[in-house]
């Protein structure tokens, strides 16, 4: 199987595509998205699951998706966390005894896991416990009462009702006719259909035309436009395999993009994108990464790129109490660090455990545990690690954070805010934006238009829905 519309000539950012006079074998749509639960590559089933591998665990739940919006039906309401042994009971989440405490890390009062929002307020933590001085005055986003988030998750683009997969083709051809080329009939069509409906679209168009959809917007546009339009029209999960390939591929790593990737998609997400690697650059994930990155570092994105973090959505507080204990004794509570420990913990709990374990954690420690991970790791383990840590506190402020500072400062990092921008447009990219004005007293929008200019600005913000 492989994608059309892609060749490497003409556009050396863009490597990792198939040889060309390869392309004209794209999949008809429908064969999106892989089928979930498949074996890693090399073939051969998973291991079976231990059914009681930690003390306190009930076990972890066979492999899977997250749920369907409507949120961890097991987590705690506002005030009703049991008290742990030899803990005096406490309000809720917040401010542990003694003013120890989550320092700021930005937090609805909904979190929501890749489904619907758990009823859990969330304590926060900065790096290294400071509050970022990009905050205007210094001051907290939430040292006021913050505004209601919209509850669940929500993307800025829905699929468009009254779809027709061949007038939007033929729109496209119109546009790319002749003198000139109509970027704002572009941008109608591809800002306001799904990525399914996109697929469509290019399907119709070889078949109206028999010409590649992709090829021909390429002669047409360049720059930091065309490569928006092309992560627009490639399917979801190969765009992140895409991504990840290209974060690997020739001198250096870019590191950031492995983490932003791996720490924060669902187990069926890394799964379909590992089969794809597979099928698309006839690699192995995991053998790449083990020859691009070392050490720690290595061994945790190897834990991610397995897909099979704990997803069950109740909190089980008594393994939380001792999971903060274990992490305390293996950072803070010794000499040295030992670092399998907290990838052990950290690279198989569910998400919600981990928001539980980082509550217990500041009560027991007197410290915030990111603030802790900031002390006894440096370097690409500890922005994994951290990642992990900020998403089950919330995800959508770790993804506004990576957008400010792709545009903070002189220049921008138009991969990382095309990336971001496209990725999460149909997951919780509302949620993105709600975070983004609370935390840094600006809209996204705003920021999108005061960096960058022409077509792709007003295609930026036709995808955030300004």
């Amino acid at each position: 199987m492989s994608y059309p519309g892609y060749p490497p000539t003409g556009y050396p950012p863009f490597p990792g595509y198939p040889p060309a006079g390869q392309e004209s074998s794209f999949p008809p749509p429908g064969q999106y998205p892989y089928p979930s639960g498949f074996p890693p590559v090399g073939g051969g089933a998973y291991p079976p699951v231990p059914s009681s591998g930690y003390p306190g665990a009930g076990g972890y739940p066979a492999p899977g998706g997250y749920a369907a919006p409507g949120g961890y039906p097991g987590a705690p309401q506002p005030g009703g966390a049991p008290s742990y042994p030899g803990v005096p009971p406490v309000q809720g989440f917040g401010t542990p005894p003694g003013g120890a405490g989550f320092s700021g890390y930005p937090q609805p009062p909904s979190q929501s896991y890749g489904g619907g929002p758990a009823q859990v307020p969330l304590p926060g933590g900065f790096p290294g416990g400071q509050m970022p001085s990009q905050y205007p005055g210094g001051q907290t986003p939430y040292s006021s009462q913050p505004a209601a988030m919209t509850q669940g998750v929500q993307g800025t683009i829905r699929p468009a009702a009254n779809f027709d997969a061949m007038r939007d083709a033929e729109i496209l051809r119109k546009a790319m006719k002749g003198f000139g080329t109509d970027e704002q009939a572009i941008v109608d069509v591809v800002a306001n259909r799904s990525n399914d409906q996109r697929q469509k679209i290019k399907a119709a168009f070889k078949t109206m035309y028999g010409k590649d959809l992709i090829k021909d917007l390429k002669s047409e546009l360049s720059g930091n436009m065309e490569e928006l339009i092309l992560a627009l029209f490639m399917p979801t999960t190969y765009y992140d395999a895409w991504s990840l390939r290209n974060a690997m591929k020739g001198a250096g790593t870019q590191e950031r993009v492995l983490i932003e990737i791996l720490c924060t998609r669902t187990n069926q997400e890394i799964r379909e994108i590992v089969s794809c690697y597979q099928s698309e650059f006839g690699r192995d994930l995991e053998k790449d990464i083990r020859s691009d990155t070392s050490g720690h570092f290595e061994r945790l994105l190897v834990s991610m790129c397995q897909g099979n973090r704990d997803e069950n959505q109740n909190v089980n507080h008594q393994l939380a109490q001792e999971d903060a204990q274990r992490l305390y004794q293996a950072g803070e509570g010794r000499l040295g660090t030992d670092e399998s420990c907290f990838n052990m913990i950290l690279a198989t709990r569910s998400f919600p455990q981990l928001k539980a374990t980082m509550d217990a954690y500041s009560r027991m420690a007197n410290r915030d545990l990111l603030s802790s991970v900031g002390r006894e790791f440096s370097g690409n383990v500890e922005s994994g690690l951290k990642t992990i840590l900020q998403c089950a506190l919330n995800r959508s402020a770790f993804f506004a954070e990576r957008l400010y500072y792709s545009m903070k400062g002189a220049g921008t990092d138009d991969s990382t805010l095309v990336r971001i921008v496209v990725t999460r447009s149909e997951i919780d990219l509302v949620q993105i934006k709600q975070m983004f004005n609370q935390m840094y007293q600006k809209t996204l929008g705003t920021m999108i238009a005061s960096d960058t200019s022409g077509d792709y600005r007003r295609l930026l913000l036709a995808i955030i829905g300004q």
